[in-house]
C-alpha cells in the first residue's frame, strides 16, 4: 500500500469503531461532557503517526500542510494538540478543530475498553471526569461491559492499525506524531507530483 492507500485503511477502521462506539454511547449515556477538553488539554497524550494520516492529508488538500508543519517544527516543547480550540484559561474547555479527521487515541478515549491482566475483566477507558460527574452511569456501564453490553475493545483497534503499517504504530506525544504523518504526507505529494509531471 503506499501511503494515501493507508490513509483510506486507517478510515475504513475509524469508520468501524464509529459505529461500535455509537452503539455504546446510545446504550450506556456514557458520551463526553459537551465543551470539555480536559484530556486534549494533555500533552502527553500518545499518539502514532499512521493515525494522524487522515488529518495530514485533509491539512494538505486544505493547503495547510506546510504552515502547520513549519509550525509544530518550530515548537520546543510538545504542547497540547495542536487542533484542539482551547476556549478556557486552564485549556480543560474547548472544542477540536477538526473532529471529523481526529486520531484513534481520540476515538477511543472514553469510547472502549481494555481487560484487567489479573482479572480478565474488562475495564472502561475513561477519565476521571466522566467517573465523578456520571458515577452511576460509570457503575452501571461497567457492570454491563462484562455481562450484556458490547462496547470497542482498544488492543484489538490498536492491533488493525498495526496490520496496516506496524512502523508507523510507535506512540509519541500527540503533536509529534501529527508532525511526523504531515512530513510523510508533504514528502508522498512531492514525489507524487514530480511523478505526475514526469508522465506528461
Amino acid at each position: 500500500m503506499n501511503l494515501a492507500e493507508k490513509s483510506r485503511a486507517v478510515e475504513g477502521i475509524f469508520k468501524e469503531l464509529e459505529e461500535e462506539s455509537r452503539q455504546f454511547h446510545a446504550e450506556a449515556g456514557m458520551g463526553c461532557i459537551s465543551g470539555c477538553g480536559f484530556c486534549c488539554a494533555n500533552p502527553d497524550v500518545p499518539a502514532s503517526p499512521l493515525e494522524f494520516l487522515p488529518l495530514a492529508f485533509d491539512l494538505y488538500d486544505k493547503g495547510l500542510a506546510d504552515e502547520m508543519a513549519n509550525y509544530l517544527a518550530m515548537q520546543e516543547s510538545p504542547g497540547i494538540c495542536v487542533v484542539y480550540r482551547p476556549q478556557s484559561e486552564d485549556s480543560t474547555k474547548g472544542f477540536c478543530g477538526n473532529y471529523a479527521k481526529r486520531g484513534m487515541i481520540c476515538r477511543l478515549f472514553g469510547a472502549s475498553a481494555r481487560r484487567n491482566n489479573k482479572t480478565g475483566q474488562k475495564e472502561l477507558i475513561t477519565c476521571k471526569i466522566l467517573k465523578s460527574e456520571k458515577t452511576e452511569l460509570f457503575q452501571l456501564a461497567t457492570k454491563r461491559i462484562n455481562e450484556d453490553l458490547e462496547m470497542p475493545l482498544a488492543p484489538y483497534f490498536y492491533t488493525r492499525l498495526k496490520d496496516i503499517d506496524e512502523s508507523l504504530t510507535n506512540q509519541y506525544p500527540v503533536n509529534q506524531a501529527i508532525l511526523m504523518a504531515l512530513e510523510l504526507v508533504l514528502r508522498f505529494k512531492f514525489y507524487q507530483e514530480a511523478d505526475d509531471s514526469i508522465q506528461a
